[in-house]
């Protein structure tokens, strides 16, 4: 059992990579947009998970790895998402991208944000990205205040393996995995993102569908 909000629950989906142990997500925080199951449900859910009635909604995650002159100086797993982006006083990054060695483009921006499913409605969309249902496979490349209006989010398939390296002089840009392990980003460092081998297994509330979690805690839809 995960008692807290979402960033608890991205701390705990990294915890136990590659242990195939369902996780009861009991909502403490303010959003709780992972953490499904509300803290007056929990006691009903948790009696159902014990009878053994329940579904899991396995999630996929990423893997992360940070080169720094061919070197892998970080490697992680990630349930949302990596960005690469600068601080308050930088220039505007230039961004290489590539997806399985092909040359995509090179994003002239504040910055880059990789996502799953999962993460498309967290950093991304507030990018401007579009939500992905989190059952499917892909990988979402959202470009943060792209200098080029052109440069628009794309949705890759899963089996890629995407490279974006820095091309730019600057010494205050970052790169944040899951939005809680952060480090130096610097001119010709690499960032790496692929499909990887551990999924996160959710307990699905049975209060509540994706979609009513859409419409109640982004209050998708309305006017």
């Amino acid at each position: 059992m995960v008692l807290g909000g979402d960033g608890t629950l991205l701390s705990v989906a990294r915890l136990i990579k590659g242990q195939d142990v369902p996780i009861l997500c009991v909502n403490l925080g303010s959003m709780g947009f992972l953490s499904e199951v509300t803290i007056e449900e929990m006691f009903p859910v948790l009696e159902q998970v014990l009878d053994g009635d329940y579904l899991i909604d396995r999630r996929m995650m990423l893997k992360a790895e940070i080169l720094r002159q061919g070197t892998c100086i970080k490697e992680q797993s990630l349930l949302n998402d990596m960005v690469i982006n600068k601080s308050a006083l930088a220039r505007i990054l230039t961004l290489e991208v590539r997806v399985d060695e092909n040359y995509l483009t090179t994003f002239q921006a504040d910055g880059l944000i990789l996502s799953t499913p999962t993460g498309s409605t967290a950093y991304s969309l507030a990018a401007g990205g579009p939500i992905i249902y989190p059952s499917l496979s892909s990988i979402l490349l959202t470009p943060i205040c792209p200098h080029t209006l052109t440069n628009r989010p794309i949705i890759l398939p899963v089996d890629s393996t995407v490279e974006v390296t820095l091309r730019s002089e600057e010494r205050d840009a970052y790169v944040t995995l899951d939005g809680q392990v952060g480090l130096p980003f610097l001119e010709n460092d690499v960032a790496r993102i692929q499909q990887s081998d551990y999924t996160v297994p959710l307990i699905k509330s049975p209060f509540r569908d994706y979609f009513e979690v859409l419409r109640t805690k982004l209050k998708w839809g309305e006017r």
